[in-house]
């Protein structure tokens, strides 16, 4: 079960980082962009940390009050439920 955690936690967050990529790449070029509903639902569901660093690599979304407040909240959770879901094991 600790791996099958572990590696969803891997590639959520490798595939959030990615559309965090992606949609700055589109937004340069004026093409079609990834909507912000899922951009943030992959930060919901585990991608937060991808999310974040995404935002910091790329300077994407970090003008957006909805992304600066709730990304970080975000992350900062799903990192604490990883930590407190080992330390229980």
């Amino acid at each position: 079960m600790e791996k099958t955690i572990i590696i969803f936690y891997i590639l959520i967050n490798i595939i959030t980082f990615s559309l965090y990529g992606i949609d700055k790449w589109k937004a340069k070029r004026h093409a079609w962009r990834i909507p912000e509903a899922t951009l943030l639902g992959f930060a919901a569901i585990g991608g937060g940390l991808g999310a974040l660093l995404g935002m910091s690599a790329f300077h994407h979304k970090t003008k957006h009050k909805k992304f600066t407040l709730t990304v970080p909240i975000m992350s900062t959770v799903q990192v604490l439920l990883m930590v407190l879901y080992f330390i229980q094991r």
